[in-house]
């Protein structure tokens, strides 16, 4: 990767989940690690996250999932990246998510899931050995 380009990630929460504290505090350690992150905040919409991800021309999205709903909306996520030819986008899921529901997940197009209590220093390597290999020229 050369040195100008900088990891862009946006980072959000989908649906009427009012959790942030953890997206916030993972939003502020991928900064430390020298990414830039642009928060989009709660009560998103799986359009309006995409819709913000191509806008931002973005990397990874992160999306933090405390509420349950995350079989209703993440797979569509990815399915709107795939419409928009935007598949290379890294879609990484954290939060309270069952591991009997990863497979599924990842079946969708998730690319990474990182559980409650996930230690950062992986999701960091994750994002910076997995980013879009255009980002690497």
């Amino acid at each position: 990767m050369s040195e100008e380009h900088r990891i862009r990630v946006l980072m959000t929460k989908v649906g009427l989940d009012g959790h942030d504290r953890g997206i916030k505090v993972i939003s502020s350690l991928l900064r430390e690690a020298g990414m830039e992150v642009i928060y989009l905040g709660m009560f998103q919409t799986p359009e309006m996250i995409v819709k913000a991800a191509l806008e931002e021309d973005v990397d990874v999205i992160g999306v933090s999932c405390l509420s349950g709903e995350h079989m209703g909306f993440i797979p569509r996520i990815a399915e709107l990246l795939k419409e928009r030819g935007a598949g290379e986008i890294l879609l990484l899921v954290g939060g309270v998510i069952p591991w009997e529901d990863i497979p599924a997940l990842r079946e969708a197009g998730v690319n990474e899931v990182f559980p409650a209590g996930s230690l950062t220093e992986p999701i960091v390597q994750y994002i910076r050995s997995n980013v879009r290999a255009s980002a690497r020229l």
